[in-house]
C-alpha cells in the first residue's frame, strides 16, 4: 500500500497528492490519472484543470467534452509507471486535479475573462498549469494570465495542423483560428522565438513565427525537430500548446477540424520527450472532440501527451531545473 492512500472499509482511498493510485482502471473517481480532486491549491506544484468550451470552432463542435474524455482515458495510463521514463512522476511532483473552469455559456462574451481569472487564481498559488480544452481559443486567455505571471513576451511552442494566425479585426470575437494573431499583436508572444510544429494549412502571412510543417517533420527525424525547437526557443520562458489535430486523423479522428498528412502519435511523443531542456512555464492540450473518436484513440493520445508533459516537469524538478514557487 502506497503512503498516498488510506483504507476505508478495506478499500484504498486517495489521501495525498503524491504517488500512484491502486483504484480500478474501469471505475471510481474520474480525475486525470487518479490525481486527488480538490480546489485546495496548498502545496500543489502542478494543477490540472479543464476548460469545457467549444463556441469558437469553425467546423465541428464537441470539444467541450474533451476534458472529460481525456480524464476517462487517463485511467489506463495511470495504472503503470510511464514508459519510457521508468519512474513515478507523482512521487516527485505534487499534482492535483482542480476540476473545470466554470463558464456561463449563455453569456459567451464573459468566457474570456472567466478563463483569465481561472488561470490567475491557480498561478497566484505558485503552481504551474496543465489545461485541457475545449477548443483552441482557450489558449489566448491562458496566455494572458501566463504572460502576466512570467513576463511578456513569451515563446510559443505550438503543435497543430493550423497556424491560427489568420487576421481578425474584431477584438472581442471568439475564433479558434485567430487567437495567435491577436496574441502576437498584443505582445504576449514573440514570433521570432516561437515555433509551430506539424502545420499543413496555408496562410499568406505566418507573422514571423518559425514553421516546422508536417512535411519538414516527416523528412527529418525527431532529434532534428528537437534541436531546431531548442535553437529557436533557447532559455526563454515558453508556453506549450498541443492541438490534437497536429496528429494525422488516422491517430486522432476525434477532433473538430482534421487534416490529412499529420504527425503520428509516435513522432509527437518522441519530440515532446526531448524538450526537457526548455523553460516551459505552462501547457495545454486542446480540440479533443470525443463524439468523433474511435475506441478512445484520440483521448488516449491526449492522455499520453499529458502524462509525458508531467514527466518532463517531474524530471526537471528532480534535476533542480524547475523552480515552482
Amino acid at each position: 500500500m502506497s503512503n498516498s492512500s488510506i483504507k476505508v472499509n478495506d478499500v484504498p482511498v486517495r489521501e495525498s497528492a503524491y504517488g500512484l493510485s491502486r483504484e480500478p482502471t474501469f471505475s471510481s473517481v474520474q480525475s486525470f490519472m487518479r490525481r486527488k480532486s480538490t480546489k485546495d491549491l496548498k502545496g500543489a506544484e502542478l494543477v490540472i484543470s479543464g476548460i469545457p468550451f467549444d463556441l469558437a470552432v469553425t467546423y465541428r463542435s464537441g470539444a467541450r467534452l474533451g476534458p472529460q474524455a481525456i480524464r476517462q482515458a487517463s485511467a489506463e495510463v495511470a495504472s503503470l509507471k510511464p514508459y519510457p521514463w521508468g519512474f513515478d512522476p507523482f512521487e516527485r511532483l505534487s499534482v492535483i486535479d482542480f476540476g473545470d473552469c466554470f463558464l456561463d455559456v449563455h453569456n459567451p462574451m464573459s468566457v474570456h475573462a472567466a478563463i483569465v481569472q481561472h488561470a490567475q487564481h491557480i498561478l497566484q498559488s505558485g503552481a504551474r498549469m496543465l489545461t485541457f480544452g475545449g477548443d483552441h481559443y482557450i489558449t489566448y486567455p491562458l496566455l494572458k494570465a501566463h504572460a502576466e505571471k512570467f513576463g511578456q513576451p513569451l515563446s510559443l511552442i505550438h503543435f497543430d495542423a493550423h497556424c491560427d494566425t489568420w487576421p481578425d479585426d474584431h477584438a472581442e470575437s471568439l475564433n479558434h483560428g485567430s487567437m495567435f494573431f491577436k496574441a502576437i499583436n498584443d505582445g504576449l508572444i514573440d514570433p521570432k522565438r516561437s515555433v509551430q510544429i506539424g502545420i499543413r494549412t496555408w496562410n499568406d502571412d505566418f507573422m514571423g513565427v518559425n514553421i516546422l510543417d508536417a512535411r519538414w517533420v516527416h523528412d527529418h527525424n525527431s532529434a532534428a525537430a528537437i534541436a531546431e525547437i531548442e535553437r529557436i526557443v533557447g532559455s526563454h520562458p515558453a508556453y506549450l500548446t498541443f492541438d490534437i489535430d497536429c496528429l494525422d486523423p488516422a491517430f486522432a479522428p476525434g477532433t473538430g477540424t482534421p487534416v490529412c498528412g499529420g504527425l503520428s502519435t509516435a513522432q509527437a511523443l518522441s519530440i515532446l520527450r526531448g524538450l526537457g531542456k526548455l523553460n516551459i512555464i505552462g501547457m495545454d492540450i486542446v480540440e479533443v472532440a470525443p463524439a468523433y473518436d474511435q475506441s478512445q484513440i484520440t483521448a488516449l493520445a491526449a492522455a499520453h501527451i499529458a502524462c509525458d508533459l508531467i514527466c518532463l516537469y517531474a524530471k526537471r524538478k528532480a534535476e533542480g531545473s524547475l523552480l515552482i514557487r
